[in-house]
């Protein structure tokens, strides 16, 4: 394919894409027989982005789900209209919930005020489920009275009807937003699932991170075996020995790990066990969500990479204010001041649990409230290397260049014009390995180039 008239790293010139790299950029190339090309028009094609943190199946499910939570449900008339709203007579299920909404919900709140039907709803961090009387009924007992089942997705699991996971709208959406690869961190993955996300038909390459059980997987089509997982909370954190010896198995394995820290609880233990076992390149810490001047410092020093939510601060604020001490807010979602400790920062949405776009991400990066952490902004090509960094090594930056993959997405305007308002972009086409998986081809024809009302067409039906 000949991309003609793309700004790159600010320069107009074609592009051609051959045998999924990038084979040639001048200013001026001219078109092979019958070789289909796209006019860029002076848009800015750049790196296709990476979400460095998201839950596949989880994020699927959310598709077909009712929204329960800010931004779209933000009191209890509003919850209560979206649960009556919903479809259907069988299992409803809800996602994204926050006591900011209703306060904490139970099976009797949800008695009284949602449909006749089983209803199950997930709180916002993923960790809870509230259920109403008609599901636990479903589900022959074994949850608490009270329908607030807490940390039990395994005990779920073996009691709701089996509906299988079609993953394919996820990658379509997101090749729809430019995004070309994927890293998906649920801890539980094991080898059955490797096997699943592999074989979905997603358009984009795919990094699986998991447990032991992933230490010899072999790559499979666009899927290859990431780090181990490493996720606890403040009540169940281990002994130090032993995380250091789960550290150092997964090392042992040549396999990295990541380490789920929202707490600086999580973070001093994590810190303290990479310390002891030896960091090894690749490490990460996933959300660093309260990370002290000290604790970037410790970061740094071990060479690890934070791999951030920018959105949330944006999501939820109104909950950070009124939850998070005004002490810990100056620590919250750090950007700037990990770069300033020299952190590597990566970014991915932590869907299901935050927003998709990746573009509100970098937005939220480039301007954030006064009142969370205001100096903690990016560039708005700070912002956009939140996502565009290699998927094994998220801090190191992919490049436009002849030899290159030809993982690449195409936006609407010159960069110029994006770096202004990043919320804004809109793609128009996302190839990988060089296929183009989002997007029309605007001519086959070597000597003729698409009219405007071709164009037009071409961009209305993107």
């Amino acid at each position: 394919m000949l991309i003609r008239d793309a700004e790159v790293d600010g320069q107009r010139c074609n592009v051609r894409l051959a045998d999924g790299l990038i084979a040639a950029m001048a200013p001026a190339l001219p078109p092979l027989p019958n070789e289909p090309t796209l006019d860029a028009r002076g848009g800015a094609l750049l790196p296709g982005l990476h979400d460095h943190h998201i839950h596949l199946n989880a994020t699927a499910a959310s598709l077909m789900s009712v929204r329960c939570g800010p931004p779209d449900v933000r009191d209890a008339a509003g919850l209560i209209a979206a649960l009556h709203h919903a479809p259907g007579d069988d299992w409803l299920r809800g996602v994204g919930y926050h006591a900011s909404v209703a306060g904490e919900i139970d099976r009797q709140w949800l008695d009284r005020n949602g449909p006749a039907r089983p209803v199950r709803i997930q709180h916002r961090s993923g960790r809870m489920w509230i259920f109403n009387s008609l599901a636990l009924r479903e589900l022959g007992g074994g949850a608490p009275a009270d329908g607030r089942l807490i940390d039990g997705d395994a005990w779920l699991r073996g009691r709701l009807p089996v509906t299988p996971l079609d993953l394919r709208p996820v990658g379509d959406r997101l090749a729809a937003l430019g995004v070309t690869g994927l890293t998906e961190v649920t801890p539980r993955n094991d080898r059955a699932d490797y096997l699943r996300y592999a074989q979905a038909g997603l358009p984009q390459h795919l990094l699986v991170m998991g447990g032991p059980t992933l230490d010899d997987a072999p790559p499979v089509g666009l899927a290859s075996r990431g780090a181990v997982k490493l996720h606890y909370h403040d009540h169940d954190l281990p002994p130090l020995d032993q995380l250091v010896a789960e550290v150092a198995r997964a090392h042992a394995a040549n396999r990295p790990v990541a380490s789920h820290c929202v707490t600086q609880a999580e973070l001093v233990v994590t810190l303290a066990a990479i310390a002891e076992a030896g960091a090894m390149v690749g490490d990460r810490i996933e959300h660093a969500a309260i990370v002290t001047p000290d604790n970037a410092d410790w970061i740094a020093r071990l060479g690890l990479v934070a791999v951030s939510q920018p959105h949330f601060i944006v999501e939820r604020g109104d909950a950070y204010r009124r939850d998070v001490t005004l002490e810990d807010r100056r620590w919250l979602y750090r950007l700037r001041g990990l770069r300033a400790a020299g952190v590597g920062l990566a970014a991915g949405s932590d869907a299901p649990f935050g927003g998709l776009n990746p573009w509100a991400s970098m937005a939220a990066a480039v301007q954030r409230p006064n009142d969370l952490g205001p100096d903690e902004v990016l560039t708005p090509e700070e912002a956009l290397a939140l996502y565009t960094g290699q998927p094994h090594a998220p801090a190191v930056p992919r490049k436009i260049a002849v030899g290159e993959r030809a993982d690449l997405c195409l936006i609407d305007r010159h960069w110029a014009a994006a770096r202004a308002d990043l919320a804004a972009v809109t793609v128009r086409a996302t190839w990988v390995a060089g296929r183009l998986v989002y997007g029309t081809i605007a001519s086959t024809n070597p000597h003729s180039s698409a009219s405007d009302a071709e164009m037009r067409r071409i961009d209305s039906a993107i």
